[in-house]
């Protein structure tokens, strides 16, 4: 059973050469990219030969712990079809007890496995400094490749059972790069760092917590013999061992319950009331603010975009790290966030799809339209301005700039509505369909996107600069402070205002030009 299973991996992956010739190219792509990160890889763990086994020790057990973490989280994060699921062979009858064995065996013909087997070999070179460490490394290496091979399994089983919507695959997806959105700043800082006289110390604290951990556990043990260390190189092996016995046992536990639980529970709920669409006055303009209200706050397109609201703040870190101070740091976090809350909309038109024929159908002006759209974005706008620059100045210990800050808050999300209304209406352009996940690509190609995004956010600039001109002044005259604050309300009212008149003429003129799109997009 484990030949005849490893042999129809192989199957598949030969078949998957079989595709369209670009698919294939893009596939020799990036098997090429991969072989050349397992060749940097090797090569720096055999060249750890060479330095000391201190040192060599804190770099491997760090970049292995990384590795097998990695196993452990990408499946859970992007929950791609298992070609080879224990759910696709129950109605074959064959025994959980071959089933498992052989799943985790043919689950070595992939490049992960290849690149994890190429790193366990060159732990051995990098080990081979005297008997008792070059056992070790020896015996640890198949230890290394079954607990990631494992890891992989029973994420991939987990995910096949507790992520199996798609939905739950895009919010996993989205914690993921939520992850690296926090990530990001940081490296900005690891990059400013003395890494010749800092680096090591960090690694050290980092690798003396992984060590002890199930991922960083297998790189340890040569490496403590290596130093000298032969009772924790030891208990690190019963660490090791014990992980691998509870990952088989978990992943003959998910192959046994995909064969005997192939029905998956719908969740039934009963829906009461038109929702927003009962708060929402009678009208063109309320329908729109109802309608607009509930794709805020359940279609994953807009979801996602909030979600990354909280962690522009982190963007402004390098300038922190560079040594900018404290007050003039205080005038970006809380106006990019209310600015990148009013660009969501910029698109609007083309993420309703299909749907726009109901602005035609019922007769919809334009301008109730623009409106109405808007309504989300100033519920959540306005008091995140006021909110957010109350806790800036109180941060930073100064009251005085409180009205100018709401006033540059306030500019920044009125003209980015303003100018998203406009753009939103006279230059959509392909995105994602409503359903589809967030993460998925555009059904056309080109770069009007990108064209688009990048004028929209100059606009915006440009329409904002007499405010920001005011803020860079007021550093010398804080005076200046309630200049900016009606400024700042005049120019992002006048801006909301001729961008949503605007806007509206625009959709009232071409809507029939706004639906072909729509369709086709």
């Amino acid at each position: 059973m484990v030949a005849q299973l490893l042999r129809l991996k192989l199957a598949l992956v030969a078949g998957s050469f079989r595709r369209r010739p670009l698919a294939v190219a893009g596939m020799v792509i990036g098997l090429l990219y991969a072989l050349m990160l397992a060749v940097l890889a090797v090569v720096g763990f055999v060249a750890l030969r060479s330095e000391s086994a201190d040192i060599a020790r804190v770099l491997v057990v760090v970049a292995g712990g990384a590795v097998l973490l990695g196993f452990l989280l990408v499946p859970l994060s992007f929950g791609a079809d298992d070609v080879l699921d224990p759910r696709r062979f129950a109605l074959f009858g064959i025994p959980t007890s071959k089933l498992y064995l052989g799943l985790g065996v043919a689950a070595l013909v992939s490049v992960p496995s290849a690149f994890l087997v190429a790193l366990s070999l060159a732990q051995i070179v990098t080990w081979s400094r005297d008997g008792l460490s070059t056992v070790l490394a020896v015996v640890v290496a198949p230890v290394i490749v079954a607990t990631g091979v494992l890891l992989s399994r029973v994420a991939s089983g987990i995910a096949s059972f507790a992520l199996s919507t798609r939905r739950w695959r895009d919010v996993t997806s989205g914690g993921l790069l939520v992850v690296l959105a926090v990530l990001a700043p940081g490296a900005a800082v690891l990059a400013t760092l003395d890494w010749e006289s800092h680096s090591l110390p960090i690694l050290r604290r980092i690798a003396a917590v992984v060590t002890w951990t199930p991922f960083g556990a297998p790189w340890a043990i040569p490496a403590d013999a290596a130093n000298g260390r032969a009772d924790e190189a030891f208990a690190k092996l019963a660490i090791a061992l014990g992980f691998l016995v509870v990952l088989a046992v978990a992943w003959r536990l998910l192959v046994g319950l995909a064969l005997s639980n192939q029905r998956r529970e719908q969740s039934t709920r009963r829906a009461t009331g038109l929702g927003w669409f009962d708060r929402m006055p009678d009208s063109a303009f309320g329908v729109v603010a109802a309608r607009s209200l509930s794709y805020w706050s359940r279609d994953r397109r807009y979801v996602f975009s909030l979600a990354v609201i909280p962690f522009i703040p982190l963007l402004i870190l390098p300038l922190w790290i560079a040594g900018v101070s404290a007050e003039a740091i205080a005038w970006l976090p809380v106006p990019l966030m209310c600015l990148f809350l009013g660009w969501v909309v910029h698109n609007d038109v083309a993420q309703d799809s299909t749907a726009f024929w109901l602005h035609l159908s019922t007769s919809t002006s334009g301008l109730a339209d623009r409106w109405g759209r808007l309504v989300p974005a100033l519920l959540l706008g306005i008091p995140l301005a006021v909110g957010g620059s109350i806790v800036t100045v109180a941060v930073i210990d100064d009251w005085s700039m409180l009205p100018a800050l709401i006033g540059l808050c306030l500019a920044a999300l009125l003209t980015a509505l303003g100018v998203s209304s406009v753009a939103s209406a006279g230059y959509p352009y392909a995105t994602v369909r409503p359903g589809d996940s967030p993460f998925s690509q555009p059904q056309a190609a080109g770069a009007t996107g990108s064209v688009v995004q990048v004028l929209s956010v100059l606009a915006i600039l440009v329409v904002l600069s007499p405010v920001v001109w005011l803020v860079v002044l007021s550093a010398q005259d804080p005076s200046l402070y309630w200049a900016i604050a009606w400024t700042g309300l005049g120019v992002g009212a006048l801006a909301v205002v001729a961008g949503t008149v605007w806007g509206g003429r625009i959709m009232d003129r071409y809507s029939p030009e706004l639906l072909e799109f729509t369709l086709q997009n």
